[in-house]
């Protein structure tokens, strides 16, 4: 591996194997206190992570002293699971299996959970794009539902709620009030989707994680700790669907 000469080379940097190569993703966080590495299962890439004015050759010497325990993770990342017929995939905890039909007359299409299949019409081609947009917009109503259930219960008010496609983080809250969470919480158990919620609605109140911040946190979720370290142990695997 050959260091870049400026940050933006740094996009497209790959990290050779003997059977092959990963691409290198370079992320400078406010937030981070050193040097860190993330595999990240969606795209099957590296992410070296930069706390700002560290030295881009630090990272990359960092990284390269990791080679091992990179090629480790890539090898043990989780099998993809394709938005395809036939493939399972869980929606709160309850799997589904993916079923490509005709349309018929009735049918709520093109996308619907109908007992324990997500059934999709229209094209084969389609399938992907239309199972992803059906879950981001499950996850849009399923999480908006449970956050404003908690904000009522902390007497706070929100401002705006977005899904997106975050990679770094499942869930965030601004000072200004907005809350945005990852659509791909969708796939977590519904009670780890149930403290994400909470946990950034407490935000509203406490913007820090401090003693109070949590006590907060546990009183709507008493089981909040065990809830993010199943979160943390199963992160990769909830990247691996689509």
């Amino acid at each position: 591996m050959t260091a870049p000469h400026s940050l933006a080379e740094a996009f497209t940097t790959e990290l050779a194997f003997a059977k092959g190569a990963v691409p290198i993703r370079l992320r400078v966080s406010g937030r981070a206190q050193r040097v860190a590495l993330r595999i990240d299962g969606r795209a099957q890439a590296v992410e070296l992570v930069l706390p700002r004015r560290t030295p881009l050759v630090s990272g990359l010497k960092f990284l390269d002293q990791n080679r091992d325990w990179v090629e480790a993770r890539l090898k043990d990342l989780p099998v993809r699971v394709p938005f395809a017929d036939g493939s399972v995939i869980p929606v709160l905890g309850t799997k589904y299996r993916i079923r490509h039909m005709k349309r018929r007359p009735g049918d709520q299409g093109p996308v619907w959970i109908e007992g324990d299949e997500i059934r999709v019409t229209g094209e084969v081609a389609h399938i992907s794009r239309r199972v992803r947009d059906f879950l981001v917009e499950t996850a849009r109503r399923e999480f908006a539902r449970r956050a404003r259930a908690f904000a009522q219960k902390v007497d706070r008010r929100i401002a705006r709620i977005s899904i997106r496609d975050m990679t770094s983080r499942w869930g965030s809250c601004s000072s200004s009030g907005s809350l945005a969470f990852s659509w791909r919480l969708i796939f977590a158990p519904e009670g780890v989707v149930t403290y994400i919620v909470a946990h950034e609605v407490c935000h509203l109140v406490v913007m820090n994680h401090g003693p109070r911040f949590w006590r907060l946190v546990e009183s709507l979720v008493p089981d909040a700790r065990f809830r993010q370290d199943w979160l943390r142990r199963h992160r990769t695997s909830l990247m691996r669907f689509g």
